[in-house]
């Protein structure tokens, strides 16, 4: 896939994606098409973005041809788990050096390709350009169609350089790199009318293994997952699936947009974050199966596990009920958290609107009421103001707001990528109460409040 200028805007100003929606005039959103400047924080680039994306597909190997460091960094960043292949945790890079950028690193990659293939035997090598070699002009798509020649493996070029633009295009071009290269190049043993594809789920640690049961107790198959604990095969057979399902990320919508107009395969968007919001999923996906003897089963199964978390959920409520939370997080989480915090009986205060769609902001509207704050930007200043002026009891954020916690003495849950514990699905509520209960009552905090000895008076 050549990355032109074209390709870029085309992916800048994708038709589903609720951002480019009446864009003409002073309402205009200039999100999608803000380029990171260069030694400046911007959340993660373009490169960063498609690793995010593609890195969870297991039994393949990722390969970096750049400088180590962009390796280094990228590696490793989101907690997918796996249920079988463990080569995806293995770091591959060319680790260009200066003679490199001068004489070029298409023989260097040829090179690499081939020993990964001869070494580990991957289902597939994915190969990722970056700032370096697209800056020097390597022919990756070149040298990948040569190498997959070479060894019978599909060698699939991701030409995703970090200065195009953010980590939100990033996982676009991945999407494009699976189009052009992967979906639709096998097909499936058999087929089914109840195969579904989850689209933008990652298996954070392992949330999708809480949800994979309830579809097989619907008798639902996940031809693929795309791409949480995903396999290769499965992705290439995917445009077999009757119904794409997006697993709250608009990151990837391009790939659901696009098989519809090549499959024919509607889509969906869904949260399996909270009980309200895994109810709806699981009807939606019914409904639009168009099975009436499935619908009625899922009813039966929503009936059966919310009666069994209601009595999990019963002792955590009696202590969460009417804690206040502020809630910093991006995209689609910042409205399905709220609806997850409602359902153990919180008042989310604020949250973010950042990465947020207009759809996401009406959500997050009528989730919060008249007096919710919807935080546009929420550096440590404003977040400790924000605090402060609701008598939030917690805050429920990403990694690297945990300092902000801390400065306002109050309990933090990690609720971004990096996170240890899954809160998806119904047994994700349990955990996810389990670890606010343990958060907000932690002895530590009542230590933490009392005056330091030396601010003490002295009688």
């Amino acid at each position: 896939m050549k990355l032109t200028q074209g390709k870029i805007n085309e992916l800048l100003s994708e038709s589903a994606c609720e951002h480019n929606h009446k864009k003409e005039g002073k309402g205009k959103n200039k999100s999608c098409t803000q380029v990171a400047q260069p030694g400046a924080a911007q959340g993660g680039c373009a490169f960063d973005g498609a690793m995010i994306a593609l890195v969870p597909i297991t039994d393949a190997a990722h390969l970096v041809h750049g400088p180590i460091a962009c390796a280094g960094n990228s590696w490793g960043s989101r907690g997918s788990l796996s249920s079988g292949p463990m080569l995806y945790k293995m770091g591959f890079t060319t680790d260009l050096n200066e003679n490199d950028v001068i004489f070029g690193g298409e023989k260097k990659l040829y090179k690499a390709i081939l020993e990964v293939k001869e070494r580990y035997n991957p289902a597939a090598v994915f190969v990722y350009s970056t700032c370096v070699t697209a800056l020097i002009g390597d022919d990756l798509d070149a040298v990948c169609q040569k190498a997959a020649e070479k060894t019978g493996v599909p060698v699939v070029p991701v030409n995703s350089p970090g200065f195009i633009g953010s980590k939100n295009l990033g996982n676009r071009v991945g999407g494009e790199s699976l189009l052009e290269y992967v979906v639709g190049t096998r097909e499936p043993e058999y087929t089914t009318p109840y195969d579904i594809n989850l689209i933008g789920e990652y298996n954070i640690a392992g949330e999708l293994w809480g949800v994979l049961p309830l579809f097989e107790k619907l008798g639902i198959r996940v031809l693929a997952q795309i791409t949480g604990d995903g396999r290769y095969q499965d992705i290439a057979c995917s445009h077999r699936a009757k119904l794409n399902v997006m697993i709250c990320s608009k990151a990837l919508i391009n790939m659901a947009r696009k098989m519809e107009e090549r499959y024919g395969i509607p889509y969906i968007e869904e949260s399996f974050y909270g009980v309200a919001d895994m109810n709806r999923c699981l009807r939606n996906i019914a409904a639009r199966l168009g099975d009436a003897d499935l619908q009625q089963r899922v009813e039966q199964l929503i009936t059966e596990e919310t009666h069994r978390l209601d009595d999990a959920l019963a002792p955590y409520r009696a202590r969460l009920k009417g804690k206040r939370v502020v809630l910093y997080t991006g995209g689609v989480k910042s409205w399905s958290i709220i609806s997850a915090a409602k359902d153990l009986g919180m008042e989310v205060c604020a949250t973010s609107t950042k990465k947020s769609t207009e759809e996401d902001k009406a959500r997050i509207r009528e989730l919060l009421g008249q007096d919710g704050i919807m935080l546009e930007k929420g550096n440590a200043q404003e977040l400790l103001r924000v605090i402060a002026q609701t008598k939030a009891d917690m805050l429920i954020a990403g990694g690297r707001n945990q300092y902000t916690a801390l400065k306002a003495k109050i309990p933090f849950l990690d609720i971004n990528q990096e996170r240890h514990h899954p809160y998806a699905g119904y047994v994700g509520m349990v955990e996810m109460a389990r670890e606010l209960e343990e958060a907000l009552y932690s002895p530590v905090w009542a230590q933490v409040r009392k005056p330091a000895p030396w601010d003490t008076e002295v009688i």
